[in-house]
């Protein structure tokens, strides 16, 4: 009880950092006619639930379920500021700012569940890293296509960069998650050491050369299509140089607040989800929703306005840097505290996997796209939630 406490009021932090902004979203409201967004009442919302937690008596039941409240905002306080910088900073350096705070988040809620070493410990990294893929793969992309194919009919997107990304994705998965099945200098579904520091060069050197081709060598190829609508908003500015360090700060502590509560909160989470029957898996797939979510409504928003290259981009970046950056750094910690790490797939996961990338072949092998493509990955997605729930 002493340490959550101690984390919540270091998480109260975010409110003097997130206030400011607030309070500008009421002015623009009411001076610019500025019709708030879903972002921008979530962002509210979050800052009423902080202020009642730190002033309100509650016990220890309340008070853990505003700790896991918490531990959302600070993961969407973290991703947005993260949006913010990198908007500041450019494409180039901002997508890596990006894909290392999700990283930062994501390895955090891994390694804290981990370190608790019980029986499932070792799983827990790939089925997060697994359930992340399928998310990607067929939860947003299925929804973003659905959507937009819904209200434009047909979609277009760039064949070129959109096959390379699920190529990337391809390769990751296949290194991290079905060879270690096939190496014979260990146990089934593991890695030696030094197979995954080669793993884990090779996922580094594939997603930098991604990131390096999506914002340098050939952003062309990862723009918006033919056909595709742009915005047509041409004063929007830069964050200002004030703005963009105040949000470095919020960045600093709001990771800071996710790693913190991610440790305490652990076996709650393991325990809940033990108690209400549920298979371990369950925990990879939780996780992965959390650290998904501020880059789902984003695509989903793209989607609507027939930016579907920007819905993939988002949602396929996101799923290779899930992979390439997360094992690397959760093998540098299995390594260092010589933690045992599975990340061979069982059998069901290499049927979902197989008939994911089989049905992506099809859905963006022509450059258009229609609301049927977007069904079909979400019946995978729908399948796998089912499996994973009932196996």
């Amino acid at each position: 009880m002493a340490n959550l406490w101690i984390w919540l009021n270091f998480t109260a932090f975010l409110i003097v950092l997130e206030g400011k902004e607030l309070f500008y979203i009421f002015i623009n409201s009411m001076t610019k006619t500025k019709t708030l967004t879903s972002n921008d009442w979530l962002s509210i919302t979050s800052f009423l639930v902080l202020v009642f937690a730190m002033i309100a008596p509650i016990g220890e039941g309340l008070l853990i379920a505003f700790a896991v409240v918490f531990l959302a905002v600070g993961i969407s306080s973290a991703v947005h500021n993260a949006e913010v910088i990198a908007e500041r900073v450019g494409p180039a350096l901002g997508t890596l700012i990006l894909a290392i705070s999700v990283t930062v988040i994501e390895v955090a809620l891994i390694v804290s569940l981990m370190s608790n070493d019980t029986a499932d410990s070792p799983q827990i990294a790939r089925d997060t890293v697994f359930a992340a893929l399928m998310i990607v793969t067929n939860g947003i992309i299925g929804i973003c296509i659905l959507l937009g194919g819904l209200k434009h009919k047909e979609l277009g997107f760039q064949l070129v960069g959109t096959t390379a990304l699920l190529g990337v994705l391809a390769v990751l998965s296949t290194l991290t998650l079905i060879l270690p099945l096939y190496t014979t200098s260990t146990n089934k579904g593991t890695y030696s050491a030094g197979q995954l520091i080669f793993v884990s060069f090779a996922s580094l050197v594939l997603y930098g050369s991604l990131v390096w081709s999506q914002t340098k060598s050939h952003k062309n190829f990862f723009s918006a299509s033919e056909g595709e609508v742009l915005p047509t908003d041409t004063t929007a500015t830069k964050p200002s140089k004030k703005r963009a360090i105040t949000s470095f700060i919020s960045l600093l502590f709001s990771l800071v607040a996710v790693v913190g509560l991610s440790k305490i909160l652990s076996p709650t989470i393991e325990s809940t989800i033990a108690a209400l029957g549920a298979p371990k898996a369950v925990v990879g797939i939780v996780i992965a929703i959390l650290v998904l979510a501020p880059e789902t409504l984003a695509a989903m928003n793209a989607a609507k306005i027939n930016e579907l290259q920007t819905s993939l981009n988002l949602a396929l970046g996101s799923g290779a840097a899930s992979i390439a950056l997360t094992i690397p750094a959760v093998s540098l910690y299995s390594l260092l505290f010589d933690k045992p790490l599975t990340l061979g797939l069982d059998t069901k996961g290499i049927v979902f996997l197989m008939v994911t990338f089989l049905a992506g072949s099809f859905t963006f092998g022509s450059g258009r796209t229609t609301s049927l493509h977007g069904l079909i990955h979400l019946v995978i997605m729908a399948s796998f939630l089912a499996i994973s729930l009932m196996p």
